[in-house]
């Protein structure tokens, strides 16, 4: 699979721009500031109907503009997939297939497998829960359409609940039947997503500490533990013990909404006793074992971003990964950076077909 062209109006700072791209490597080079992650961005778009680095669709759009289109022509299974993404202010997003209108965005998610590595990734190991919870849910998303569902279901679930909460406070009153249709849908859907994160999970570590190993030359020991309140006691027990808790909070306190998942290097959290050089040989490894893993379910090689790839790593490093695409490891990749030269240099050891794109 690959992005054969793409087209943007209005995308951010980008007011039109076309782009004929090779199918193996493709950079993006210029100063800060000339949009190179903004083309990469839309390239995301494309695949997940949403910014990643930015989810409030109206903020995408041109300040001096009052839309954004973005359209792009991939080859799936050597046939001709034509997705476009537009936006207009005080309207909602669409998404089309080749000309189709999707009902719900949710339904693209998966089709077209995308990666990206950015160094906006480092909130993985500096932010909350949150965070890492939407990585681990975006992995399985791509490749498992009823647990996306799933999870979607339960968030509406969550957020219902929640208002259920503070209409019983400003009310003063207490419905126990009605909490308790939230309460029966909300553990039912909770514990299939509990399930479906162990299980991926079990796949997903072995990938990941290979990959780790392989990035620092098995240097050091690392751990990703999932931290859950489903593993000591069912879904229904811990909202009917924390109900007061919950009445007086106006939320829901306890629920797979609270899962999270724990970086460790030699068994301590890498957010507070890893180097820098260690937390980004963490944070490729991750990405690396996400594009492994969904390449492995999807049978298809994803896009590959890499934004600003040389602040993370050395040349020799962007090399190595590049240079597995000499051996079908993997498919197309796009890389941005600020050096021309040094781009050009990585690239050419690959002995692949390049595109460099100077903005």
């Amino acid at each position: 699979m690959h992005l054969k062209n793409l087209s943007l109006l209005n995308y951010k700072n980008l007011k039109t721009a076309e782009f004929d791209f090779d199918e193996k490597i493709n950079c993006l080079v210029g100063n800060n500031g000339v949009g190179k992650t903004n083309v990469l961005d839309s390239i995301y778009l494309l695949s997940f109907g949403k910014s990643y680095f930015n989810p409030i669709t109206s903020q995408n759009i041109n300040h001096d503009s009052d839309f954004f289109v973005v359209e792009g022509e991939f080859v799936k299974n050597e046939k001709s997939e034509k997705i476009l993404a537009s936006a207009k202010k005080g309207q909602k997003k669409i998404i089309k297939r080749n000309n189709k209108i999707y009902e719900k965005v949710s339904d693209h998610i998966g089709f077209i497998p995308t990666v990206i590595i950015s160094p906006a990734d480092r909130d993985l190991i500096i932010e909350g829960s949150e965070t890492r919870r939407k990585f681990m849910d975006g992995v399985i998303s791509q490749s498992d359409q009823v647990y996306l569902n799933k999870l979607l279901q339960y968030t509406k679930l969550v957020s219902q609940r929640n208002s259920l909460l503070k209409y019983f406070a400003a009310n003063n009153t207490f419905e126990r039947d009605t909490l308790e249709v939230y309460n029966l849908q909300m553990s039912n859907l909770g514990q299939d997503l509990f399930e479906k994160r162990k299980e991926f999970l079990k796949e997903f570590i072995p990938i990941f500490n290979k990959r780790y190993a392989d990035i620092t030359n098995n240097k050091e020991e690392v751990h990703i533990n999932y931290k859950s309140q489903l593993f000591d006691s069912s879904l229904s027990s811990l909202l009917e013990e924390n109900l007061q808790k919950d009445m007086n909070l106006q939320y829901t306190s306890v629920g797979t909404h609270k899962d999270d998942l724990s970086f460790e290097i030699a068994g301590h959290p890498i957010k507070k006793f890893g180097s820098q050089g260690q937390q980004k040989s963490f944070l490729i490894a991750l990405k690396l074992a996400q594009f492994d893993f969904i390449k492995q379910i999807s049978e298809v090689n994803p896009i590959l971003l890499l934004d600003d790839i040389f602040d993370k790593l050395d040349e020799n490093r962007v090399a190595h990964i590049v240079a597995l695409v000499a051996t079908d490891q993997l498919g197309q990749i796009f890389l941005s950076d600020t050096h021309a030269d040094r781009t050009e240099k990585v690239v050419k050891s690959s002995n692949q077909s390049y595109k460099i794109f100077k903005l």
